[in-house]
Formats: structure tokens, sequence, C-alpha cells
């Protein structure tokens, strides 16, 4: 249990056995995984994902498909990955002053991760093209760039829409590099996020929504200028998507501002609810309504239509409505994990390493989730109604069509 005081005040236990490194990179490899799992099942369901986020598809059928090259990379990070947490278990062995001695294993794994993503490998891991490909859409987005529709734009927002369920993760791998290249520090320490002052790591925290508001003030400024206004409205959607990412900046900084005041005055712990209560139902209903394009808080007479189940959709490619039903639940019960900190006796349990590793994999357990729908609505949104093979319409929601499937 982290707290364990035969090896405070230098390691808790949790960190012990998994140093900050490691959990960094097991979070990126299981992104990659969660990839593959994204790509194979909507192939599966006939949702061509390269096509909608202008990815180089393949020049014959021989070669490998998506996923089964995104399975290959994650192979590779996985078991160098693996080795190197085998070879630190093994020259550390649970010793304290060992762990914080050999901090260069971990963080040679993490060098090693970048380079199987920068170094083109064609046998082994990506292709060249695709691999430039994907440096150039992280470059790009990395400054808020945002390509245009024919270009990626799609590819674009959902790599970004990712990255805000990285911000702690990004944050922790700048305090990894920060903690390794201090004087007498240790990247295997017990994780110091105040490394480099109190005002970066939440700086770090804020890029990635500073990334997705600055892509939606670009998709604002490109509505206002197009020249048939009529067909694409005056742009307020995008004005508030902006104001939704911009909801979290106030978390950020009240969450700092908490953190580092030993007597923080109660105001500010009831402002800093307050500021979470808005980011969270923001963003949730924002996921139901406008990226899922689900009913379930739209109007009445559209919600209860005949033409579908309650508070849906038509068209439901991804499965029955009851998993629908199920995802919007966990939804919401995963962006207000911050609220175990409301209480008392699970305030002091969320400060532990491996609470802090909880949430951050929960966090991105549900960007996985929230991915296969939001590819799935832009697959709608670009496929003619009724030219699916595999669209579920009403007709199978009252059918047996589901009593064939598991």
């Amino acid at each position: 249990m982290d707290g364990d005081p035969a090896v405070e005040p230098q390691l808790d236990s949790f960190s012990l056995a998994f140093p900050l490194p490691y959990r960094v990179a097991i979070i990126v490899i299981l992104a990659v995984w969660g990839w593959g799992v994204n790509l194979h099942f909507l192939h599966i369901r006939r949702i061509d994902v390269p096509s909608l986020i202008r990815y180089p598809g393949r020049s014959s059928s021989a070669q490998l498909t998506h996923h089964h090259s995104t399975y290959r990379i994650a192979s590779l990070l996985s078991s160098a990955s693996g080795l190197s947490i085998v070879t630190f278990w093994m020259l550390t062995r649970g010793d304290p002053q060992r762990v914080i001695d050999y901090d260069w294993i971990p963080m040679t794994n993490l060098l090693v991760i970048a380079l199987l993503f920068a170094v083109p490998l064609r046998k082994l891991s990506v292709s060249h093209h695709g691999r430039s490909r994907l440096l150039r859409t992280l470059r790009r987005v990395s400054v808020g760039g945002l390509a245009e529709a024919k270009d990626g734009k799609f590819g674009d927002i959902l790599l970004a829409d990712v990255l805000t369920s990285y911000a702690k993760v990004l944050a922790d791998l700048f305090v990894c590099l920060c903690m390794f290249l201090t004087s007498n520090g240790s990247a295997t320490a017990r994780p110091d996020r105040g490394c480099g002052g109190d005002v970066l790591v939440p700086m770090i925290m804020a890029i990635p929504s500073t990334i997705r508001l600055r892509q939606c003030l670009i998709e604002y400024v490109r509505v206002r200028s197009a020249p048939l206004r009529e067909a694409t409205g005056w742009g307020g959607q995008h004005l508030a998507n902006a104001a939704k990412y911009s909801t979290a900046f106030p978390v950020i900084i009240l969450g700092a501002m908490l953190r580092n005041q030993t007597d923080a005055a109660p105001g500010l712990s009831r402002v800093w609810i307050a500021a979470c209560l808005l980011n969270s139902f923001y963003s949730f209903y924002w996921d139901v309504a406008k990226d899922w394009d689900l009913t379930l808080f739209s109007e009445a007479r559209e919600r209860n239509s005949p033409d579908h189940p309650f508070g849906l959709r038509r068209r439901l490619l991804v499965h029955k409505p009851g998993v629908y039903y199920a995802v919007i639940a966990l939804d919401l019960a995963l962006r207000c994990t911050w609220m175990i900190k409301l209480n008392p006796s699970l305030d002091q349990i969320s400060n532990f390493e491996s609470s802090i590793f909880l949430i951050q994999f929960l966090e991105v357990f549900r960007r996985w989730v929230w991915i296969f729908f939001r590819v799935e609505t832009e697959w709608i949104r670009n496929t003619p109604a009724g030219l699916d093979a595999e669209d579920i319409l009403l007709g199978d929601f009252q059918g047996n069509k589901y009593e064939d499937e598991d």
C-alpha cells in the first residue's frame, strides 16, 4: 500500500515496483493497443477509419491491414518495455536505493519508445509513409494547427481530443525528465510534481486543452470566411466548443493553487468544486449531444421519436441500444472521478501514486470508449443513410437482428 513507512520518504511501495517512467510507458503502450482495437472493431463494423482521417491506404491486399500494423508496433513496444522492466526488477531486487540509482533503465526505455515511433523500421513497425504522416500530424497538432477537411481535419481533431485525456500523463513525462536532469535527482524517486516550480506542470497540463481551443477558433474563422455561410451557419457551435475546452483552465489553475497552499481558504475549494462541475457536465453534455449526435438532451419530441430508441438516433452502427445507454452512464461516471476528493475517507487515498495511476488509466479508458462512438458519428455524417448494409435501423431494433448477436 502507498504510504508504507518502510519505504518513506523517498519511495512509496507502488513506485518501488512501478516507477513513474514505467507508468508513463505503460499508458502510452496501452494507447497503441487500444487504437489497434478501435481500428479492428470498426473495420469489422465496416467503418473505414483510415478514409475518415485521410490516412494512407494500402496499395495491395498483400499488405497488412491498418489494425494489424498497429498490433505489430504495440507488440514491439510491449516486448521492449517488458524486457526493460524485468531487467530493472532483477537489478534492483526491491531495494529503494537501487531503484533510485538505476533510474537510467526506465528512462532508456522511454527513449526506445520514442525512437520506435520516430525511426522507420519497415519490417517491424509502421511503414515509412504512414510514420511520416503520423509525425507531420503530431507537429501540426502540437501547435494547435488544423488541416483542411480534404487533408485530414478529422484526424487532427481526434488526435487533439485524445491528447486532452493524456494531459496528466504528459505532465508526468515532464516530471520524469525534470527529476532525471535535476542535480542529485532521480526519475525513479518519489514523484515530485512540483519539479520545475509551481507553475510549469499546470502549464503542461493545460497544453492539450489550449490546442483544442485554438482548433475550435480556427474552425470558427473558416466558417465566418466561407463564401456560402448559409450552408455552414455562423460558427456558433465552434465557439461553444471552444468555451468547453476553456473550462479546463480554471480547474487546472485552482487545483494548483489548492496544492500549493497548505491553509487554502474554504472559499477557494468551493470555487474549484464549481469549476470541476462545470467542466465535467459541460463536457459530458458535449460528448452525448455533439460528439455522438445522440438525442438524449434534445427536445422531448426528438428524444421520444418513434424513429429511434429513446434518447439515441436512427442509425446505430456500433452495437445494440443497451450498449449506448451503458456507455453514456460510464462516460458520466468517469467524467466525475475527481469527486472522490470530496469524500474525507477517500481524499487521502486519491493522493496515493497507485490511485493517481488508476485515475489516469480510467480517463484513457474513457477516451478509448469515446473513440468508437465519435468515429461512428463521423462516418454516419459522411455516409448517406440507407447505403450501408451494416446500418442498425429501427426495424433492426424492433426485430430479431440482435437475437443472433452476443
